[in-house]
Order: structure tokens, then C-alpha cells, then sequence
């Protein structure tokens, strides 16, 4: 299977160009205020050599909108602008695919939840709280959905009967980890990756927004099933007391970690938190 170069970090790139997303809609923010620059952050992880461009989605709910005093038409228009941005500029590159993304539930809580998995709502209520914007993303045109950063397996049980609800919808389903083996809620990553065996809707699984050093294990509970998806964060640590990162992402290290993915079994490699355009291109000039 040929390998697809993911993006790296939307948030990241949108910072870097000026943007000020300390708000709890993060990225999708920009949806209201500054669309232009999100098509610009797609562009350049086209031009870094990605194959795929995962849209300003992941925290672009309803409930989230209406917290910001929008109402439901304008919700679901930003919400299907997030696809429109992506495909301009896929459509700009001339190549590529668009990846709708499917943040968690803990993404809407904007309090971390989606690196612990507590959760004040159960399987039903996930699942009822998720559809609205599926149903949105799944009709938006985007070429799949791009089910990331889900901490917990109650989660992804709510996700796996969506996919069952939706049954032309294409998608990839990406965990958050604690470990080389574990979900963010202790669930073995190979348990809840079970749950989606065998379904011709699911292109690959694998995690996302998880600390490089972890991949390897995660690959290898994974490789005997469906294609892997791995795109982990640079590995820098976040000081919530200082609230700036602490430590060093060097692209070139991290292009030849996602070498040692590709022979490890990932089949979509890219990135995730603080990893920038160069480092998708030196993902790019180190896979074969």
C-alpha cells in the first residue's frame, strides 16, 4: 500500500501566521473571523508535500457555535466551510484529499478531556452529541471523515454506530494514548481498534496527538489488522503554569521517526500538536 503524507498541526501553522486562537473554539474560531488564512494553512502543507488536508473541523460544533451566540444556520454553514477551505486549496495544489475532521466530545469541553477520557456522558449520550455535526461533515463533500484524537472506548463505540448509520461514509479512526499500548481512558488500543474490523468504511487505525516515543508500540498492536494511521505530536510538553511549551521539535528527527513508522507498518503518516509545514516535508523526503 502506497503511503499518504497526512498534514501536520492546523493550529500550529495558523499561529505561526499570526493567528491568536486562545479562545476555546481554537482553530475554528477562524471559521467566523478569518477563513482566508485557514485556506492559506492548507495550502502550505500541500506545497510541504502532504497528500491529505484535515479540515478546521475539530472543534467546530453545534453547542459550540451557539455558546458564541451563532444559530444553527450559521453553525452548519462553518461547519460545512471547513470542507469548502480545504478542498479550495486541495484544488489549488491540483492533487490530494480532504479528511472532515471528527474531533471528541473532550475537544468541545475545551478542559483537556480529550487526554484523560472523563467524560460526563456515556456511550448514548456520545453518540447523540456527535451526530448533528456527522451528519453535517458526512454530507459535506470531504472525501472521508477523520475521527481523531478519541480518548476513550465508549467514544469510539458512539462513532462506530455512526459509521454504521452512515453506511457510504468513508473514514479513519485515530486515539489518543497514554502509552505504547493504551487509550487515554487505560483501554487497550488493540480492544478498541476490534471494534472496527472488518468494516469496509474504515481505511486504517491508529493514534494521533500522542508522544512520538509511543508510536512504535501502538504500530505494533495494531499491525496485524487494518492500515495504521500515526500522526503524534512533536513530543514537546505544554508547562499549564507558564503556559507555553517546554522543549525542541526538530523536524529532521522527526522525519526520520516517521521513516521507522513506515517500516514498523503505518500506511498515513503525519502530524499532529506543534508540528509545522517543514515538518511534513521532511516526512515527505524521508518515506519511500
Amino acid at each position: 500500500m502506497t503511503t499518504l503524507v497526512l498534514d501536520g498541526g492546523l493550529a500550529t501553522r495558523l499561529e505561526e501566521l499570526g493567528a491568536d486562537l486562545s479562545d476555546a473554539l481554537w482553530s475554528a474560531r477562524l471559521l467566523l473571523e478569518e477563513p482566508a488564512l485557514i485556506r492559506r494553512a492548507h495550502a502550505d502543507y500541500f506545497a510541504a508535500g502532504a497528500d491529505v488536508a484535515t479540515t478546521a473541523s475539530y472543534q467546530a460544533t453545534l453547542p459550540g457555535f451557539a455558546r458564541r451566540g451563532l444559530d444553527v444556520t450559521e453553525a452548519e454553514r462553518l461547519i460545512r466551510l471547513s470542507v469548502e477551505l480545504a478542498a479550495q486549496a486541495r484544488d489549488e495544489a491540483g492533487r490530494g484529499l480532504v479528511a472532515a475532521s471528527v474531533g471528541p466530545y473532550g475537544a468541545y469541553l475545551a478542559n483537556g478531556a480529550e487526554y484523560t477520557g472523563d467524560y460526563d456522558l456515556d456511550e448514548d449520550g456520545l453518540y447523540a452529541w456527535h451526530l448533528p455535526r456527522w451528519e453535517i461533515l458526512a454530507g459535506a463533500g470531504a472525501d472521508l471523515l477523520a475521527c481523531e484524537t478519541i480518548p476513550s472506548v465508549a467514544e469510539a463505540r458512539a462513532l462506530a454506530a455512526l459509521l454504521d448509520r452512515t453506511p457510504g461514509v468513508k473514514a479513519w479512526v485515530s486515539f489518543s494514548c497514554r502509552d505504547g499500548e493504551r487509550l487515554n481512558d487505560g483501554t487497550p488500543i488493540r480492544e478498541a481498534a476490534a471494534l472496527f474490523a472488518g468494516s469496509p468504511q474504515v481505511v486504517a487505525v491508529g493514534a494521533n496527538c500522542t508522544a512520538p516515543r509511543h508510536i512504535p508500540g501502538l504500530i505494533s498492536c495494531l499491525s496485524d489488522g487494518l492500515p495504521v494511521v500515526v500522526y503524534p505530536n512533536s513530543g514537546e510538553s505544554w508547562d499549564a503554569a507558564a503556559r507555553r511549551w517546554r522543549g525542541l521539535a526538530d523536524p529532521v528527527e522527526y522525519g526520520l521517526a516517521a521513516q521507522e513508522w513506515q517500516r514498523a507498518g503505518a500506511s498515513l503518516i503525519g502530524g499532529c500538536c506543534r508540528t509545522t509545514p517543514e515538518h511534513i516535508r521532511q516526512i515527505r523526503a524521508r518515506l519511500t
